[in-house]
């Protein structure tokens, strides 16, 4: 959630260095996102908003109020619904890019969140909605945070060919990552955990029908394949 202008400096050498500064606009997003992360929290406390904020945090709150994104009544904050719509692009965006940095490029977390916090500036709408549904439509970031959903995951899009499938349209042989999991209950989630069915695991697959039959390390899974269905892999 830091933001970077290139700048330039010399170093003892005269060679050219690149620096990141504030933007102010920004700026202004950040307030938004974190704004978004208290309410996802729970926490409307101006202080805490204020604290999170750093260097102008006052000014960029009473930018905010100014522009009817963000209301303030005694020591809480509220969200506008045009604060929210775009404090929900904005954290739509950052997740996004978190999925595909780490999950698909497979760069370290630290890399993953400092490109993230560059991307959410930039990514156009279309490219946004591509980036989703290449990834297959992610309800959570691999903080474990939801995405906020799309246009695209409601039409499901297939101009592009996901990277991330559910694991019922691999073929027999074929060996994937599971990179996350929709299952209808916690119970479901919790049985699957207990077979090693979790998100990191390297499985393949022997047969779909009359069941998927996969293999975990030295085991082999017998799972229905509507639960299937809710395993989302990435082919490796």
């Amino acid at each position: 959630m830091r933001r970077w202008r290139r700048g330039s400096s010399e170093d003892s050498k005269q060679q050219q260095k690149t620096t990141f500064q504030v933007r102010p606009d920004d700026s202004l997003d950040e307030i938004l996102e974190i704004a978004w992360l208290l309410d996802e929290e729970g926490d409307p406390r101006v202080e805490e908003l204020l604290l999170r904020a750093g260097d102008n945090a006052e000014d960029l709150l009473q930018t905010a109020t100014e522009a009817g994104w963000i209301a303030v009544a005694a020591n809480e904050f509220a969200m506008m619904p045009t604060g929210r719509e775009r404090a929900r692009e904005i954290i739509r965006r950052h997740r996004l890019a978190e999925t595909l940095l780490t999950e698909i490029l497979e760069l370290d977390n630290q890399t993953a969140e400092t490109d993230a916090c560059r991307f959410e500036h930039i990514l156009s709408p279309e490219a946004t909605e591509s980036i989703c549904t290449l990834l297959g439509h992610p309800p959570t970031c691999p903080h474990g945070k939801p995405i906020p959903r799309g246009s695209c995951c409601k039409k499901f899009k297939k101009e592009l060919s996901p990277l991330v499938t559910p694991l019922n349209e691999l073929s027999p042989g074929e060996v994937a990552r599971i990179v996350f999991i929709t299952p209808k209950s916690h119970a479901r989630l919790d049985r699957l955990a207990s077979l090693g069915i979790v998100p990191g695991s390297d499985i393949r697959l022997h047969q779909k029908q009359p069941t998927c039959v996969l293999k975990i390390g030295q085991t082999d899974v017998a799972i229905d394949s509507t639960v299937a269905g809710e395993i989302f892999v990435k082919r490796v």
